[in-house]
């Protein structure tokens, strides 16, 4: 007798019912697409950066990029290059030695609508002084009528 032979002679002798494992697939999927509704709906929540409130206009989409390069002016006066804040003089000082290294494709100049114009540009005019690297400007669409 073999071996698979017994084995069903065995479960025969318990009443005749055999043991299938089984793993319920509808209920892993239904697991997997809630993980991933919840990461759809909190994945902007994470994205971080600093909140400016730029000003409106006729603007176009912004590209989208893999690291895009973002130096915002907060309200405040407040100047980052990416989320870390520096000082002015710190900025004017540091920002064409990182723009060598770093070699940005496209710099993005995000200044809070409220600062004070002469600290936006300031910022602009040294972003303009990297040579071969291209900026813009960056707005909120004026509302549509």
């Amino acid at each position: 007798m073999s071996h698979g032979a017994r084995r069903r002679a065995r479960n025969a002798d318990r009443g005749g019912h055999t043991t299938r494992a089984e793993i319920n697939i509808v209920s892993l999927v239904d697991v997997a697409f809630t993980l991933l509704l919840i990461f759809i709906i909190t994945a902007p929540a994470l994205q971080g950066g600093v909140e400016v409130e730029v000003p409106q206009g006729e603007v176009t989409s912004i590209r989208a990029q893999d690291n895009p390069f973002f130096v915002s002016v907060e309200r405040d006066g407040t100047i980052y290059i990416g989320e870390t804040p520096v000082s002015r003089e710190d900025f004017e000082e540091a920002f064409p030695q990182l723009v060598r290294v770093a070699q940005p494709p496209f710099i993005y100049v995000r200044g809070d609508s409220l600062a004070d114009y002469g600290v936006v540009f300031r910022v602009i005019s040294a972003v303009a002084a990297a040579e071969g690297i291209p900026f813009g400007l960056v707005g909120e669409p004026l509302p549509r009528r």
